[in-house]
C-alpha cells in the first residue's frame, strides 16, 4: 500500500499453524496467482491469489509464508501491522514449503499480507472493527488474542443461536479520524479497510482518542468536539450508503496517561466527554457500544478502573480488552 516500487513474490503458502513456526503436517498449500507460482505486486496495489482448498475450524490459527527474493532496502517503504503476535523471519532462502520454518529472527509485525478470504455459508455476515491501538490491543499479552475484536469473535462463535459472523480487526496503532499519522486517517482508509472488505455487513468504529492526544503537537491538529463529530458522521453516512450497519463506540478514559506524558488535559477531557455524550444521544449510527462505561471507574470516571488498566492509563489490560468485547450486544448481529 505504501511501497515505492514493485514487490516480487517468489513463492507463497498457507497452512494450519500448529505451534511456533510450524504448520500442521499435510496442511501447507502452495498459492498460485493466475496459475503462476510467482507474482509481482505493483506499488500501491495488491494481488489476490487463486483459491485453495483448506478446511479449518473457526478461530483456527493460519500461517502464511511468503518468499521475497528481491532486495528490500529501507527506502522500499516496508509497512507492517503491529500484531501482538509472534511472527517469524527466516535467514535468506525460500522455506515456504517447509513444515517447520527455520527462524532467523522474530517480529511483532505482519508484513505485506493484508488478509485471508474464506468461503463461508451464504448467510454469514462480517464485522469490521475500525480503530486504533485500543482495537489492535497494544500492550496486551503476546500471542493471547486479547483484543476486544478477538473477544467478540469468541462470543459470536460460542453463542447457540444467531447469524454466523466473521470478524476483521482493522485497528491501526496511532490512527485518528481526521489526520494522517503512521498511516492513513480513518476517513482516508475507510473505503479500503471497510467498504472493500469481502462480505462486510457491519462496522464498529472506535476512533478519536488519538485525535484528542495530538501526538505531533501541531496547533492546527488540535481538534474540537464538532470536528470529531462531523468526522464520525461521515463514517455513518458512507457505511450506511453501502448497506452496512454502522455502530459507534464511545472513547475510553485516559486521564494522566504515561504512554505520552502530557497528552491528557482537562480541555481534551471535556472534548472526549462531549463526543461521548453526542454518541449516546445521536441517531446517526445504527447502534452504539459504550466502551467508556464498560471501563471507567464509577468513582472517578475520567480514568479506567485499575483492574482494566494495563498501567499506562491509556491502554486496557487483557481483562480490560475482554470487558470491551463483552460490552457489545450480540443481538446487533442476529
Amino acid at each position: 500500500a505504501c511501497g515505492t516500487r514493485p514487490l516480487a513474490i517468489g513463492a507463497a503458502y498457507v497452512g494450519l499453524r500448529s505451534a511456533g513456526p510450524a504448520v500442521v503436517p499435510g496442511s501447507n498449500r502452495q498459492l498460485t496467482f493466475g496459475g503462476e507460482t510467482t507474482a509481482t505486486i505493483a506499488a500501491g496495489a495488491l494481488v489476490v491469489s487463486d483459491p485453495v482448498e483448506l478446511t479449518f475450524a473457526p478461530l483456527s490459527d493460519l500461517a502464511v509464508s511468503v518468499h521475497l527474493p528481491g532486495d528490500l532496502p529501507t527506502s522500499f517503504g516496508i509497512t507492517g501491522r503491529y500484531a501482538r503476535q509472534t511472527n517469524y523471519i527466516s535467514a535468506p532462502g525460500d522455506f515456504t514449503a517447509e513444515e517447520i520454518m527455520p527462524v532467523g529472527r522474530l517480529t511483532d509485525d505482519w508484513y505485506f499480507v493484508c488478509g485471508i478470504d474464506v468461503v463461508a455459508p451464504q448467510e454469514t455476515g462480517a464485522i469490521v472493527a475500525l480503530g486504533d491501538s485500543l482495537t489492535d490491543a497494544n500492550i496486551s499479552t503476546h500471542d493471547g488474542h486479547h483484543s476486544w475484536p478477538s473477544q467478540l469473535a469468541r462470543r459470536l462463535v460460542a453463542r447457540q443461536r444467531g447469524r454466523p459472523m466473521a470478524l476483521m480487526n482493522q485497528g491501526l496503532g496511532g490512527n485518528r479520524i481526521l489526520h494522517d499519522i503512521r498511516g492513513d486517517s480513518g476517513l482516508r482508509r475507510f473505503d479500503r479497510d471497510v467498504l472493500a472488505q469481502p462480505g462486510v455487513t457491519h462496522v464498529i468504529v472506535m476512533l478519536g482518542t488519538n485525535d484528542l492526544r495530538n501526538r505531533p503537537g501541531r496547533p492546527e491538529e488540535e481538534v474540537t468536539a464538532p470536528q470529531m463529530i462531523a468526522g464520525l458522521k461521515q463514517f455513518a453516512v458512507r457505511g450506511q450508503a453501502c448497506g452496512l450497519e454502522v455502530i459507534g463506540g464511545t472513547l475510553t478514559p485516559f486521564e494522566n496517561e504515561t504512554f505520552l506524558p502530557g497528552a491528557w488535559n482537562p480541555k481534551r477531557e471535556a472534548v472526549r466527554q462531549a463526543v461521548n455524550e453526542w454518541l449516546r444521544r445521536t441517531d446517526a449510527f445504527d447502534a452504539i457500544v459504550d466502551f467508556d462505561r464498560a471501563l471507567r471507574d464509577p468513582d472517578h470516571p475520567t480514568r479506567m478502573l485499575p483492574i482494566y488498566d494495563c498501567g499506562d492509563h491509556l491502554h486496557p489490560s487483557d481483562l480490560g480488552y475482554h470487558a470491551m468485547g463483552d460490552a457489545i450486544d450480540l443481538s446487533l448481529f442476529d
